[in-house]
């Protein structure tokens, strides 16, 4: 048996078989002929679109006839890629432009491709939808296939999905093959301009404020926003972003007014109007207090007033500074038989309750005529000779007084509010010094005052040179007790308490072996027994003597010469000492 391959109606010898034994012939089939089935069947490997042909088979008998086979080959092609305009689609084009292109690589035969848009199947349509398919032979033999898909498109398609499919067969039937959906950009003149504003509710001065300029096409038309101002009903241009938003930072009372959008379509040169809306920054101007500098003499009255400005209603209330206490709920505060301590910082503070966070405050501080009150009258300071020593100062009064030193240094002064002053004092510790201590005095109109600074050497302390800091603590008036605060010299009674115990101690062990060597302390083995001790200190002490133990359990006592201490002597187990 002979086989043919049939090319172009010309049979050409591929294959010989004989008595069961094949031979390929030079060509194309040389090495991929076999034999199978015990010669009655031809196979071939390595099947490519080129074996698509027929194949002739005829016996070598007088009279055999020839049989022909046809090969069909198929390839599915790869996943389709959709590649889609990145320029857009104007809806004003005249005709169908490039929306996006379809490629299916090596399939075979020719797989056959459909569009889709939001599901549905495109057909051709006259100046609507073109179709344009071409296909590349590669040198494999399959199929690249293209096909370019053109529409005329509206603003309703500025969302609408394209995709491509492929359709092909296979021995086993038909199928198919998707490619992903995509959006084509589509531009169309805008019909309506819009403004929005953002924070949307109740605004007050101070809110980051965003206006911005809106409109249904695209791309947005250029915008420019204008402001009427409500009172004097100027208009005034502004120049908002690129993206036509307006940011007010920090917003004012004066930024109120209507504004408007207006948009200008660059291409069509059409422009449109948005409607016109109000922008309301609340406010509360800044407070004026009156008396604005308030000051009385002891047991005298005060009346504070307090004013605020705004386009809303205001809450007023005073608060003491120092303590944050409420004092007064509404714009008068009354300050009836005024005492010293009454001076000092007083708060008003204007809220509106409509427009939460917006409130405006004003502090003023009262004063009260009288001579210097003093931090603390008199202290004493632990110091090294030969060290730098800060001495600090501080006193109030209205007038506010003025500080000086009874010695020579350099001094510097802080004000600490409008009423008080506080004087640091830097001086070196000498041994006229330690003996004269220092004296800060401090005067107005009113009198005067003073505190006095002793200085002792701390023994304790390096004599090298450095800076200590003396800084008052408590507050004291002309009339209070001493107030000093707490001293090195508490390391001193706690020597002195350390030593007295151990002489307490030492006196207690003299007295046990007094009476121990004259003979007057028994021991029992469980007995209790009250030490002789003179008249004068026989009510201090009480001794009491106890043990568990047998003579002979217990440690004999050795003296320094080495004796052993007599078996009828016992160890105390314990002493108890009561008054």
């Amino acid at each position: 048996m002979d086989w043919f391959s049939v090319h172009k109606e010309k049979p050409t010898l591929i294959f010989r078989v004989r008595k069961g034994q094949g031979q390929s012939e030079p060509g194309e089939y040389q090495h991929r002929l076999s034999l199978q089935d015990r010669g009655t069947t031809l196979a071939l490997t390595h099947i490519t679109p080129h074996d698509e042909r027929i194949f002739l088979c005829q016996g070598k008998r007088p009279l055999s006839q020839e049989h022909r086979i046809q090969l069909r080959v198929y390839k599915a092609p790869e996943e389709p890629t959709i590649l889609v305009n990145p320029l857009g689609i104007s809806v004003n084009s005249k005709e169908p432009v490039e929306v996006a292109t379809c490629v299916g690589r090596n399939g075979y035969p020719i797989p056959q491709v459909i569009w889709y848009k939001n599901g549905h199947s495109l057909k051709e349509e006259k100046n609507r939808v073109h179709i344009q398919s071409s296909q590349i032979v590669e040198s494999s033999g399959l199929y690249t296939l293209e096909s370019v898909l053109k529409a005329q498109l509206a603003k309703e398609d500025k969302d609408a999905q394209f995709y491509c499919e492929l359709n092909y067969r296979l021995p086993s039937g038909n199928h198919m093959k998707e490619s992903q959906e995509v959006t084509v950009q589509v531009f169309y003149p805008a019909e309506k301009v819009w403004l929005e504003v953002e924070p949307a509710g109740m605004l007050k001065e101070g809110d980051r404020v965003e206006i911005r300029c809106l409109a249904d096409g695209n791309p947005p038309p250029h915008f420019t926003i204008s402001k009427q101002n409500l009172s004097t009903k100027e208009i005034e241009e502004m120049t908002p972003e690129d993206t036509g938003t307006l940011v007010l930072e920090s917003a004012q009372k004066e930024h109120s007014g209507l504004y408007q959008c207006q948009g200008l379509d660059l291409e069509t040169m059409a422009s449109l109007l948005s409607d016109q809306q109000e922008l309301l920054v609340n406010y509360v101007s800044d407070i004026w207090v009156s008396p604005a500098a308030p000051e009385s003499q002891e047991g005298g009255s005060l009346t504070l007033a307090c004013e605020a400005e705004s386009n809303q209603a205001v809450e007023f209330q005073w608060l003491r500074e120092k303590t944050g206490q409420v004092l007064e709920k509404g714009p008068v505060l009354q300050l009836h038989n005024l005492k010293r301590e009454a001076g000092g910082g007083y708060r008003c503070v204007a809220t509106v309750p409509s427009v939460p966070g917006l409130n405006r405050t004003r502090l003023v501080h009262v004063a009260i005529f009288g001579s210097p009150w003093m931090t603390l009258k008199e202290r004493k300071m632990w110091v090294s000779e030969n060290a730098v020593l800060n001495l600090s100062c501080e006193a109030s009064g209205h007038p506010r007084p003025t500080i000086s030193w009874s010695v020579e240094g350099t001094a510097q002064e802080q004000d600490q509010d409008p009423l008080s002053v506080l004087s640091v004092l830097s001086v070196l510790v000498t041994p006229e010094l330690l003996e004269t201590g220092a004296v800060c005095l401090a005067s107005n109109s009113l009198g005067r005052n003073s505190t006095t600074i002793f200085l002792e050497l701390d023994s304790s302390r390096s004599t090298g040179p450095r800076v200590s800091t003396a800084s008052p603590s408590v507050r004291a008036n002309s009339t209070s007790t001493e107030k000093k605060l707490p001293e090195p010299e508490s390391k001193g009674v706690a020597i002195v308490a350390v030593t007295v115990c151990v002489l307490v101690l030492a006196v207690l062990g003299a007295v046990l072996y007094f009476f121990y060597k004259k003979g007057k302390l028994p021991c029992g083995r469980s007995g209790k027994q009250e030490i002789t001790l003179p008249p004068s200190r026989k009510s201090e002490f009480v001794v009491e003597v106890k043990s568990d133990k047998l003579p002979e359990e217990m440690g004999l006592l050795q003296g320094s010469s080495g004796d052993k201490r007599a078996p009828g002597d016992q160890g105390e187990k314990y002493i108890d000492l009561r008054h």
